[in-house]
């Protein structure tokens, strides 16, 4: 389990999603990992210099932070992150297993500057067919040999 917040590690992802916009490298967010009172990981927002939509500072600290730890999930671990974390990031937070989330700014306030994640939101609690995105189910049985193998493999790592 991770320790008792910290504001210190909170202030150092505000300073690094300060210092990205400053320097041109990126939007305004930035996230650290801390595990006990170690700061494991970091990453700020990457999108527009590395033409990777999915570069967001929450997913860049928590990719930085596996690979510090040598391990695919995050658990004793917390997310410092300048503001609430979008519905992707949010998501890959519940799949590395982090403890705790805390952040600066919240989506209101993401909204106000521009980044306004309202509409994910309203569209994730449509059924798949309302949304705006089209998605479309094909090949299903054929697609389910993958699962079969997966479960009659016996070196397969468990996440």
């Amino acid at each position: 389990m991770s320790s008792l917040p910290n504001p210190e590690f909170l202030r150092r992802a505000i300073a690094l999603a300060t210092e990205n916009v400053v320097t041109g490298k990126g939007g305004p967010f930035a996230a650290v990992i801390v595990r006990g009172r170690e700061v494991v990981g970091e990453g700020a927002n990457s999108v527009t210099t590395t033409h990777d939509p999915t570069a967001h500072g929450e997913v860049n600290a928590i990719r930085a932070a596996c690979k510090t730890l040598g391990t695919f999930t995050l658990a004793g671990c917390a997310l410092y992150t300048s503001c609430e974390p979008c519905p992707m990031c949010l998501a890959a937070a519940y799949w590395a297993r982090l403890d705790s989330i805390y952040f600066g700014c919240c989506a209101a306030d993401a909204a106000r500057a521009g980044f306004d994640d309202a509409f994910l939101y309203a569209e994730l609690r449509k059924d798949a067919p309302e949304r705006k995105l089209p998605s479309t189910q094909l090949l299903g049985d054929e697609a389910w040999a993958s699962f079969a193998a997966w479960i009659q493999s016996t070196n397969k790592i468990e996440y």
